[in-house]
């Protein structure tokens, strides 16, 4: 595995060199920040790129330029629409090299999808389980699944007693930290599934970066965050934490998807363009918690989500 990237490594240094001609890759969430540099930089290499977007027509005015791309219509907070955009792909039957789940919501107020799931765990899970396991079977062999999750899995694990908070209380953070771990536990169960077909999953952190995902978050919480970052890094005699350009955020996915060889990233969790440890210390900045990796929980949720969605895969 190339050892020469890093925080700062971008997209295009990621990619140098790499020929993605004949590639077909599949990425949620085109219409903003990461999903647009991501569905870029793998087009600019020579893949043909299917993008999902909730509003085509902001989608359009944010790819617009992209060559050798096709939008797909797709709001992951509702089942049907999610149904409707892999039938629509299964119909095509086309086969994909790559899917890169990267869409998502953060730290919302309480609210819940079209089904009635909590927004967080249903738009940045279920709507990713349905829509990736309905597909699945145009991964052909070599293909891989890459599930954007975060450093913010750090803030809780699942909960799969009471998965809609019905009888816990609600909290931004907490909620997206059970959806992050969910992105991680997800990638975890489909690599056990799926490679011995020769088709891979991994799960990764792209860094902190200044996207539309941080729009339920004011100025002040932001940097609450950041102070609590930098306290554990200056304890831990790491450097403060630092913005990543969108380039340099999306640059982990892209180097999860074809350059790390398959063997030593499924099933685990990366970010900064390398295997993440295991670290179970206060700080938010690195590392990936046991619960996250646990085998046992995958399995645990993969069922309580067929059971949610009421579909078996």
């Amino acid at each position: 595995m190339a050892q020469n990237f890093g925080a700062t490594s971008t997209t295009e240094d990621v990619l140098a060199g790499v020929d993605l001609a004949g590639k077909r890759v599949l990425v949620t969430g085109v219409s903003a920040g990461l999903g647009v540099e991501t569905a870029r930089a793998w087009a600019a290499h020579g893949a043909e790129v299917i993008g999902t977007v909730r509003d085509v027509e902001k989608g359009q005015r944010a790819t617009a330029g992209i060559p050798n791309l096709t939008l797909v219509q797709m709001d992951l907070a509702s089942l049907a629409s999610v149904r409707a955009a892999a039938d629509r792909l299964l119909a095509e039957g086309k086969p994909l090299d790559l899917i890169i789940a990267n869409a998502g919501v953060m730290a919302c107020p309480k609210s819940f999808t079209t089904d009635g799931f909590e927004t967080q765990f249903g738009t940045n899970h279920l709507g990713h389980f349905v829509f990736v396991n309905r597909i699945a079977s145009l991964l052909q062999p070599g293909g891989r699944l890459v599930n954007l999750s975060s450093s913010g899995h750090r803030f809780s694990d699942v909960n799969l007693d009471d998965p809609n908070f019905e009888h816990t209380e609600y909290t931004e953070f907490g909620a997206y930290g059970r959806s992050k771990t969910a992105n991680i536990l997800f990638a975890v169960e489909f690599d056990r599934r799926h490679k011995a077909r020769g088709v891979r999953a991994t799960a990764v952190h792209p860094g902190g970066i200044q996207t539309e995902l941080g729009r339920h978050l004011g100025y002040e919480v932001i940097e609450g965050l950041i102070k609590q970052m930098n306290e554990s890094n200056a304890a831990a005699g790491l450097p403060p934490f630092e913005w990543k350009t969108i380039p340099q955020g999306a640059a982990t996915s892209v180097w999860a998807g074809v350059v790390a060889r398959a063997d030593d990233v499924g099933g685990l969790f990366c970010e900064d363009c390398h295997v993440a440890e295991f670290s179970e210390g206060e700080q938010l900045r690195s590392g990936v918690r046991a619960y996250a990796l646990n085998a046992d929980n995958a399995k645990a949720l993969w069922a309580k989500s067929e059971e949610m969605v009421g579909e078996t895969f």
